[in-house]
């Protein structure tokens, strides 16, 4: 499973001309399901990013987790995360999970951010075109890889 977190200051998605997530301060996430991932993994995923403390205190250290700071998460699945790209030009996408599998472990990992405390977790629209902005706080980008386990 991975996760591209962009701290933010702002970020919207939309499908076709409606906006059908928007938040202000908070992170900004792409995610991606790979073959075999499970419930397991989302949840670790989602621990972390829930606690981890990449917003400034007071004395401008980065110390303060979205939690503390009250902020909201954009979800975005991103399959694209998979790919790819050793042999040719075209990326391949095999070790991503099928769609089916991909969505529920999507619509759980949200789930599971908002049991961790985060009370505005907005979405995308899973496999459906979007178009994605975002205002990048700092620029704060961490990626965050969790292997399942075999």
């Amino acid at each position: 499973m991975k996760a591209v977190i962009q701290r933010v200051t702002n970020a919207d998605v939309n499908v076709g001309e409606k906006t059908v997530g928007s938040i202000g301060s908070g992170f900004m996430i792409l995610f991606g399901a790979g073959r075999g991932d499970t419930r397991d993994e989302a949840d670790y995923i989602a621990h972390k990013i829930a606690n981890m403390r990449i917003f400034s205190d007071e004395h401008g250290k980065m110390n303060l987790s979205i939690k503390d700071k009250g902020g909201s998460i954009l979800a975005v699945s991103q399959f694209t995360l998979y790919a790819d790209c050793r042999r040719g030009n075209r990326p391949g996408f095999t070790d991503a999970e099928e769609p089916g599998k991909a969505d529920e472990l999507y619509r759980y990992f949200c789930e599971a951010l908002r049991r961790e405390g985060i009370e505005d977790v907005q979405t995308g629209v899973f496999g459906a075109e979007m178009k994605v902005a975002l205002v990048n706080d700092g620029p704060v980008t961490i990626i965050l890889e969790k292997e399942h386990e075999d």
